[in-house]
């Protein structure tokens, strides 16, 4: 008897396009990460205040609005190193989307792991946004989520009974 018929078998094509799937929307959010990044790092050794200031020029949005004022109070706040830590903690967020993302394209199960214990962990946010203003969109990132989870777990328990068929 070879060993050949003793090794679990590899994902099935249907299950690598839903990886793939879920590796592109982890991509995405990794890349929209990296723009913001970009956006923050161009208010270092600016005045975020001009910049708020010039941004609700642009919005037409008049300075008298409480929104306004906040957002001017909230800029006029913001230090370098504020920026600096917040620029870091989203570069960090973004590495982890995209090593995340590769780990899902190449049908890796740690990136698997990462992908349902991440999703879990935002969804007790998800939920509480979705019971305090609901709307369409909060429904949408839940459902997305949702299944994001319930899929990683369902390749991983499964990956785990072929093994132990195996074994």
């Amino acid at each position: 008897m070879t060993t050949a018929f003793l090794t679990p078998p590899q994902h099935p094509k249907a299950h690598i396009r839903v990886l793939r799937a879920v590796a592109s929307l982890e991509l995405t959010k990794g890349i929209i990460v990296l723009g913001g990044i970009f956006g923050i790092l161009f208010l270092v050794h600016k005045d975020p205040g001009d910049v708020a200031d010039w941004c609700l020029t642009v919005l037409h949005i008049s300075p008298d609005h409480h929104f306004a004022q906040v957002f001017l109070d909230w800029a006029d706040s913001l230090t370098d190193k504020k920026l600096w830590v917040v620029a870091g903690t989203a570069a960090v967020y973004a590495v982890l989307r995209f090593v995340e993302a590769y780990g899902l394209w190449k049908a890796r199960a740690w990136a698997e792991w990462i992908a349902l214990v991440s999703g879990m962990l935002y969804l007790p946010f998800e939920i509480f946004k979705l019971v305090t203003r609901p709307n369409i969109f909060h429904v949408g990132l839940l459902i997305v989520n949702l299944a994001v989870v319930l899929y990683m777990a369902y390749v991983l328990l499964e990956t785990r009974a072929v093994k132990a068929r195996f074994t």
